[in-house]
Protein backbone atom coordinates (compact mmCIF):
# COMPACT_ATOMS: atom_id res chain seq x y z
CA UNK A 1 0.00 0.00 0.00
CA UNK A 2 2.90 2.36 0.71
CA UNK A 3 3.93 2.11 -2.94
CA UNK A 4 0.39 3.09 -4.01
CA UNK A 5 0.57 6.12 -1.74
CA UNK A 6 3.82 7.20 -3.38
CA UNK A 7 2.46 6.56 -6.87
CA UNK A 8 -0.63 8.66 -6.19
CA UNK A 9 1.44 11.46 -4.69
CA UNK A 10 3.76 11.34 -7.70
CA UNK A 11 0.82 11.58 -10.12
CA UNK A 12 -0.77 14.46 -8.21
CA UNK A 13 2.51 16.35 -8.15
CA UNK A 14 3.08 15.77 -11.86
CA UNK A 15 -0.41 17.09 -12.54
CA UNK A 16 0.13 20.11 -10.33
CA UNK A 17 3.49 20.99 -11.87
CA UNK A 18 2.07 20.50 -15.36
CA UNK A 19 -0.79 22.84 -14.45
CA UNK A 20 1.66 25.45 -13.21
CA UNK A 21 3.74 25.11 -16.39
CA UNK A 22 0.67 25.48 -18.61
CA UNK A 23 -0.53 28.54 -16.73
CA UNK A 24 2.93 30.09 -16.98
CA UNK A 25 3.09 29.50 -20.75
CA UNK A 26 -0.46 30.75 -21.33
CA UNK A 27 0.18 33.80 -19.14
CA UNK A 28 2.96 34.87 -21.51
CA UNK A 29 0.33 35.15 -24.26
CA UNK A 30 -2.36 36.80 -22.15
CA UNK A 31 -3.20 40.51 -22.36
CA UNK A 32 -6.42 40.51 -20.34
CA UNK A 33 -6.21 41.75 -16.74
CA UNK A 34 -9.20 39.72 -15.54
CA UNK A 35 -7.79 36.51 -16.96
CA UNK A 36 -4.39 37.39 -15.54
CA UNK A 37 -5.88 37.67 -12.05
CA UNK A 38 -7.74 34.36 -12.45
CA UNK A 39 -4.59 32.63 -13.71
CA UNK A 40 -2.58 33.88 -10.74
CA UNK A 41 -5.17 32.45 -8.36
CA UNK A 42 -5.23 29.12 -10.21
CA UNK A 43 -1.42 28.96 -10.29
CA UNK A 44 -1.29 29.42 -6.52
CA UNK A 45 -3.84 26.64 -6.00
CA UNK A 46 -1.66 24.24 -7.99
CA UNK A 47 1.38 25.41 -6.05
CA UNK A 48 -0.33 24.73 -2.71
CA UNK A 49 -1.26 21.22 -3.81
CA UNK A 50 2.35 20.58 -4.83
CA UNK A 51 3.58 21.90 -1.48
CA UNK A 52 1.16 19.59 0.35
CA UNK A 53 2.46 16.64 -1.67
CA UNK A 54 6.05 17.56 -0.87
CA UNK A 55 5.26 17.88 2.84
CA UNK A 56 3.61 14.46 2.95
CA UNK A 57 6.02 12.66 0.62
CA UNK A 58 8.78 12.32 3.22
CA UNK A 59 6.47 10.21 5.37
CA UNK A 60 6.68 7.49 2.72
CA UNK A 61 10.26 7.79 1.51
CA UNK A 62 13.37 9.80 2.22
CA UNK A 63 15.47 8.76 -0.76
CA UNK A 64 13.59 10.51 -3.56
CA UNK A 65 11.44 13.52 -4.37
CA UNK A 66 7.97 13.64 -5.91
CA UNK A 67 7.84 13.38 -9.69
CA UNK A 68 7.46 16.59 -11.62
CA UNK A 69 6.97 17.24 -15.30
CA UNK A 70 10.08 16.34 -17.23
CA UNK A 71 11.80 18.62 -19.72
CA UNK A 72 10.20 16.92 -22.70
CA UNK A 73 6.68 17.34 -21.28
CA UNK A 74 7.41 21.00 -20.51
CA UNK A 75 8.70 21.55 -24.01
CA UNK A 76 5.66 19.86 -25.55
CA UNK A 77 3.32 21.96 -23.41
CA UNK A 78 5.13 25.15 -24.39
CA UNK A 79 5.15 24.16 -28.05
CA UNK A 80 1.45 23.27 -27.96
CA UNK A 81 0.57 26.66 -26.51
CA UNK A 82 2.70 28.42 -29.12
CA UNK A 83 1.18 26.52 -32.05
CA UNK A 84 -2.42 26.79 -30.89
CA UNK A 85 -2.20 30.53 -30.29
CA UNK A 86 -0.43 31.69 -33.45
CA UNK A 87 -3.65 33.04 -34.96
CA UNK A 88 -5.75 33.40 -31.82
CA UNK A 89 -4.48 34.43 -28.40
CA UNK A 90 -7.77 35.79 -27.10
CA UNK A 91 -8.83 35.06 -23.51
CA UNK A 92 -11.39 32.64 -24.95
CA UNK A 93 -8.72 30.60 -26.76
CA UNK A 94 -6.33 30.67 -23.80
CA UNK A 95 -8.99 29.52 -21.37
CA UNK A 96 -10.04 26.80 -23.83
CA UNK A 97 -6.48 25.45 -23.93
CA UNK A 98 -6.25 25.40 -20.16
CA UNK A 99 -9.66 23.75 -19.85
CA UNK A 100 -8.60 20.95 -22.18
CA UNK A 101 -5.56 20.17 -20.04
CA UNK A 102 -7.51 20.55 -16.82
CA UNK A 103 -10.17 18.13 -18.04
CA UNK A 104 -7.46 15.55 -18.72
CA UNK A 105 -6.25 16.09 -15.15
CA UNK A 106 -9.76 15.60 -13.78
CA UNK A 107 -10.14 12.34 -15.68
CA UNK A 108 -6.80 11.04 -14.42
CA UNK A 109 -7.56 12.17 -10.88
CA UNK A 110 -10.96 10.47 -10.83
CA UNK A 111 -9.35 7.33 -12.22
CA UNK A 112 -6.77 7.42 -9.42
CA UNK A 113 -9.52 7.86 -6.82
CA UNK A 114 -11.51 4.95 -8.22
CA UNK A 115 -8.55 2.59 -8.58
CA UNK A 116 -6.77 3.33 -5.29
CA UNK A 117 -9.39 2.83 -2.64
CA UNK A 118 -6.87 1.56 -0.10
CA UNK A 119 -4.53 4.56 0.01
CA UNK A 120 -4.05 6.41 3.28
CA UNK A 121 -6.61 9.06 4.14
CA UNK A 122 -4.10 11.91 4.01
CA UNK A 123 -3.09 10.91 0.45
CA UNK A 124 -6.73 10.47 -0.56
CA UNK A 125 -7.53 13.93 0.84
CA UNK A 126 -4.83 15.58 -1.28
CA UNK A 127 -5.97 13.67 -4.37
CA UNK A 128 -9.60 14.56 -3.77
CA UNK A 129 -8.73 18.22 -3.12
CA UNK A 130 -6.69 18.25 -6.33
CA UNK A 131 -9.58 16.91 -8.40
CA UNK A 132 -12.07 19.30 -6.82
CA UNK A 133 -9.67 22.21 -7.35
CA UNK A 134 -9.42 21.33 -11.04
CA UNK A 135 -13.19 21.05 -11.35
CA UNK A 136 -13.47 24.53 -9.81
CA UNK A 137 -10.81 25.76 -12.23
CA UNK A 138 -12.90 24.63 -15.19
CA UNK A 139 -15.82 26.64 -13.84
CA UNK A 140 -13.58 29.68 -13.46
CA UNK A 141 -12.18 29.32 -16.97
CA UNK A 142 -15.64 28.92 -18.54
CA UNK A 143 -16.27 32.59 -17.79
CA UNK A 144 -13.59 33.54 -20.33
CA UNK A 145 -14.88 31.47 -23.24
Amino acid sequence: MENNNLNVLDEVNKGATMGMDAIKFVSEKNHDSNLKEALNIEYNKYKKISERVNDLYNQYTTNKKPHETNKMDKMMTWYGVQMRTIKDDTPSKLSELLMQGTNMGIIEGRRLLNNNTRINDNVKNILNDFVEMQEDSVETLKKFL
